[in-house]
């Protein structure tokens, strides 16, 4: 019977581009950031299709939305697929979304074969996962996962001083929901948001596990003077610590090639003048390696050169550690499933592993966990260009509801 039963490609791109009309930007991508009217007017339109595919609702103390089909067994474990629907300010119409409604095209397709699973299936939305708006990325999935604390990300603010917490209220979304409940498995659809399973030609990839990503805040205190009268050598000019860095941090990246990742950015000075040498110099590193050991490594290495760059001139420094996922290896039960299901659908795929943090790294803490990847084009992601073809988004599918089946046991 389990193998008759197909999704639905033209159904699941109708839904994406219903979603993509929410938050539509000019240049064709989408804007739901976080906790906003259009993240919560998002969130109602696939609460809509649930309920009408005869789903349960519920929520837990961060937001996280979870739409539940029931199982033949009550005392089974659910078996979970899900994602994001929030974007960033300028984000694709894929990012997240796909995920989401790829989970849910698994249970309309179910109903529409009459297919019984042994075991719950839930499609969840995190809350939160770009980070874009309230500045931690994976949030509600690490508050689910026992990562942070819900009272600290409550507490939580943007830019105009607006707190997760005020918004969890203001939407009525501060739920019940246990977190970190026992789950069957978890299984994450996304868009590769990278260049390799279009280089390579596969359509799926079977991703093994995610890099450690740390974020680290930087800052170099040098000493405020006017910029006219204050003799070049007589400066304590936090910039030129900077400089230094800033081309030691390349050279880091050019000794471990081809796997690190480094990234400078969101560079901010004090005081705000063009004419005064700044107070201090304040960026941020975004720093990646699939091997813990080695991760750690150029943590130490990173601190050692903001040190001497600074010391050479004359300035103090700081480096905190702003965000911190260590490498994630994903169980392999949940691996082998989706490709055997690729297999079972004669869709070529390949192994790979992630260079973006995913809400499954937090689930991965707690409960079995899988992911599958197709390709998108130019592997361009958070920008409003992003792209993926609408047969890519049907096989991804597939492979998702096969995988789905062989975990939740269909009922005898």
């Amino acid at each position: 019977m389990v193998n008759r039963v197909h999704t639905d490609p033209e159904r699941l791109w109708s839904r994406l581009m219903d979603m993509a009309a929410v938050g539509a930007t000019p240049a064709g991508g989408s804007n739901r950031q976080a906790l906003s009217d259009d993240d919560r007017a998002g969130r109602d339109l696939f609460v809509g299709w649930a309920e009408q595919a005869g789903c349960s609702i519920e929520l837990d103390g961060v937001g996280n939305l979870f739409a539940r089909r029931d199982g033949t067994d009550p005392d089974a474990l659910p078996v979970v697929l899900g994602s994001h629907l929030d974007t960033q300010p300028t984000g694709g119409r894929f990012d997240g979304v796909y995920g989401v409604l790829g989970g849910f095209e698994v249970v309309e397709a179910l109903n529409d074969h009459s297919v019984r699973t042994r075991a719950p299936i839930e499609v969840a939305v995190w809350t939160n996962e770009e980070g874009s708006r309230f500045p931690v990325s994976m949030m509600g999935s690490a508050v689910w996962a026992g990562v942070l604390p819900l009272d600290q990300v409550r507490a939580i603010t943007d830019r105009s001083g607006i707190s997760v917490g005020d918004e969890l209220d203001r939407l009525g979304w501060a739920g019940t929901a246990a977190f970190g409940k026992p789950l069957r498995a978890y299984l994450e659809l996304h868009i590769e948001q990278g260049p390799i399973l279009e280089a390579s030609g596969s359509s799926i990839g079977v991703v093994t596990g995610v890099q450690g990503i740390r974020w680290f805040r930087v800052t170099i205190e040098g000493f405020p003077a006017h910029a006219g009268t204050t003799p070049m050598d007589r400066r304590r000019d936090p910039s030129r610590p900077l400089g230094l860095a800033l081309s030691g941090l390349h050279d880091m990246a050019a000794a471990h090639a081809p796997q690190v990742r480094l990234t400078p950015a969101m560079f901010a000075s004090e005081p705000v003048s063009s004419n005064t040498v700044p107070d201090h110099i304040t960026f941020t590193i975004d720093m990646r390696h699939p091997d813990a050991a080695t991760l750690e490594s150029l943590d130490a290495e990173l601190r050692s050169l903001i040190a001497q760059a600074a010391e050479a001139h004359g300035c103090q420094h700081q480096v905190e550690v702003i965000n911190d996922c260590a490498p994630v290896v994903f169980d392999d039960e949940c691996v082998r499933a989706v490709e055997s299901a690729a297999q079972r659908c004669g869709i070529a795929y390949e192994r790979i592993g992630s260079g973006a943090g995913h809400d499954a790294c937090h689930v991965a803490l707690k409960a079995p966990t899988g992911m599958i990847f197709v390709p998108c084009e130019d592997g361009l992601s958070h920008n409003e260009a992003e792209s993926i073809e609408p047969e890519a988004a049907g096989r991804g599918a597939e492979v998702l509801l096969h995988a789905a089946l062989d975990l939740a046991d269909t009922a005898t």
